[in-house]
C-alpha cells in the first residue's frame, strides 16, 4: 500500500481482511511502498514519514502479524530500486503507456504535474516490488489485474533474454464488496466521505447518522429499496443476516425509518471497529516498537531481495 494518509473501511474490507486470512495459508510479504507515494506527491513529501507509521499502525490493528508475515518499508530494501533500474532497460515504452490507470489518474489529478518518468514508470517499480520476492501469487482486486499482467509480461521478457529467473506470479483475486462513503460515492480520502480505522465511536456515529440513503425515500412513510441504499452496503459487511433482513423488510414496507436502520448498523459496526482501535492504541503508546517491527521486517525482506538480485546480476552477466 502507498502511504498517502490514514486507512479507512475501504482498505479494511477491500484488502486487509483478506491479508489477515492469507497469513494462515501463505508466506506473506506486506510492503509499505513509500517510493510509490512520491510518484504523485513528490512536490511535498513532508508528511510521508508520518504516513508510513500510520499505515503500519492500521495494518497491525487490523490483524497483520509481524511474527507470521514480513512487514517492511520499500525504501529500506534498496534492491527494489536496482531491480527497477535493470528492468527499465528492457521494457518497451508503450507497455507503460497502455496501463489503464495511467491516463485515468492524469485526468483525476489535473492539479498535479504528472508528466514525469516516475509517474509513467510506477507500474515498472511495482513489478520490481513483486519480482524481488519471486512470489507464486499476489492478492489483487479485479481493477489491479492489468498491473499484474504487465508484471508477468516483464518476467517473461527478462526470462527470454537472460534465462529463467522469475516465476510468473498468479493473481489471487479478492472479491472486494462495494463500499460507499458517507455521501454514496466510493469511499475515498479525497472525497471527504471516509470512515477511518482510527475514528472514535463518536466520530463514526456522527458520520453514519447523516449518510445518504435511497433518494426515493423522502418521508418516513415512503417505502425504500435497500438494494440501492449505501447504508445497506455497510449492513452487508457488518450486520448478521437475521437483523439485516429485518431492516430490509422494514425499509421496503416503511415499517422503520432510516435513522432506525442506521441505529441497527451501528450496533453491529461499532464493536469490531472498537477492537481494531484498541489494538491500534496499544501500538500508538509504543512508537519505538513500530520502528523496530518495520526495521526487522525490512531486514528479513532484504535477505530475499539480495538473493534475487544476485541471480539477476549473474543472468545479465553483471557479476565480476
Amino acid at each position: 500500500m502507498r502511504p498517502t494518509g490514514p486507512l479507512h473501511l475501504g482498505h479494511l474490507v477491500g484488502a486487509l481482511d483478506n491479508w489477515v486470512k492469507l497469513q494462515d495459508t501463505h508466506d506473506c510479504y506486506f510492503a509499505i511502498v513509500d517510493w510509490h507515494a512520491l510518484t504523485t506527491d513528490y512536490a511535498d513529501p513532508s508528511g510521508l514519514r508520518g504516513f508510513v507509521r500510520e499505515v503500519a499502525l492500521d495494518w497491525l490493528a487490523a490483524g497483520v502479524d509481524p511474527e507470521r508475515s514480513t512487514v517492511f518499508v520499500q525504501s529500506e530494501v534498496k534492491e527494489h530500486a536496482e531491480l527497477h533500474l535493470l528492468l527499465s532497460m528492457i521494457v518497451p515504452l508503450p507497455w507503460l503507456e497502455r496501463v489503464p490507470t495511467y491516463k485515468e489518474q492524469q485526468e483525476q489529478l489535473r492539479e498535479k504535474d504528472l508528466n514525469t518518468y516516475g509517474f509513467l514508470g510506477y507500474p515498472l517499480l511495482q513489478a520490481a516490488d513483486i519480482l524481488a520476492y519471486r512470489p507464486a501469487a499476489v492478492p489483487v482486486g479485479e481493477d489491479q489485474v492489468p498491473h499484474l499482467e504487465l508484471c508477468r509480461e516483464i518476467a517473461r521478457r527478462f526470462n527470454h533474454l537472460y534465462g529463467e529467473v522469475f516465476p510468473e506470479p498468479q493473481a489471487l483475486l479478492t472479491k472486494a464488496p462495494r463500499l460507499p462513503g458517507t455521501d454514496g460515492r466510493k469511499m475515498s480520502k479525497s472525497y471527504g466521505n471516509a470512515i477511518y480505522l482510527s475514528d472514535t465511536t463518536e466520530e463514526i456515529t456522527a458520520k453514519v447518522k447523516p449518510m445518504v440513503t435511497d433518494p426515493a425515500r423522502k418521508r418516513r412513510s415512503d417505502p425504500g429499496n435497500p438494494d440501492i441504499c449505501p447504508v445497506f452496503d455497510l449492513h452487508r459487511i457488518f450486520t448478521p443476516e437475521g437483523p439485516r433482513e429485518q431492516c430490509a423488510t422494514g425499509c421496503r414496507t416503511a415499517a422503520i425509518g432510516c435513522l432506525d436502520c442506521k441505529g441497527v448498523l451501528l450496533q453491529h459496526m461499532l464493536p469490531p471497529l472498537a477492537q481494531i482501535r484498541e489494538r491500534r492504541q496499544r501500538y500508538v503508546d509504543k512508537p519505538a516498537e513500530i520502528v523496530e517491527i518495520l526495521h526487522e521486517g525490512s531486514k528479513r525482506a532484504r535477505k530475499i531481495a539480495v538473493a534475487t538480485m544476485t541471480e539477476v546480476r549473474d543472468a545479465i552477466k553483471l557479476e565480476p
